[in-house]
């Protein structure tokens, strides 16, 4: 397994992760709805919107896990905000980042990733709309485009919460 590298830009990534005002709170229908939409329209049977934090990655919204949160450093999540595209692993037991991975070798046995960077205005990478499944999987370009757009609308609803706080 291979840990992701901490950001360049780490600290004001941080920063304007704190300033949404989102981390630990409830779960809220807006995020809700989104990751039951792309579970259905990419059938997938886990879809994570994550927050990266110092430490941890933290589900705001989650279809298929039970937990609200897993460490930093065994995400895919980590590896997918050092980038603005979406990263894709089709089977995560033929990427060296994570072929030994506990998330990949225990539960969720994750096989499959798709991660869209939650870009904000500023630039700051503070998490990602990804889908997670079990077996590998082949990502179509016009499935990228259609998680980019549901990327966007996390990214609108983030910016609009913290306006709003």
């Amino acid at each position: 397994m291979i840990t992701a590298p901490i950001p360049a830009n780490e600290d004001a990534r941080l920063k304007a992760l704190r300033e949404l005002l989102v981390l630990d709170t409830p779960a809220e229908e807006r995020y809700n709805s989104i990751v039951e939409f792309a579970a259905a329209e990419f059938k997938v049977p886990m879809v994570l919107i994550t927050l990266v934090d110092n430490d941890r990655q933290w589900f705001k919204a989650s279809v298929g896990l039970d937990v609200c949160e897993t460490s930093r450093d065994v995400s895919f999540c980590g590896h997918a905000i050092l980038t603005p595209n979406t990263m894709v692993v089709p089977d995560a037991l033929d990427d060296v980042r994570f072929m030994d991975n506990p998330l990949v070798l225990g539960d969720p046995h994750i096989r499959f990733y798709a991660g869209a960077p939650l870009q904000l205005p500023g630039g700051e990478v503070v998490g990602t709309l990804c889908l997670l499944d079990s077996e590998p999987r082949h990502f179509e370009p016009a499935e990228m485009q259609s998680l980019g757009a549901l990327r966007s609308l996390v990214v609108d609803q983030l910016m609009t919460a913290a306006v709003i706080a």
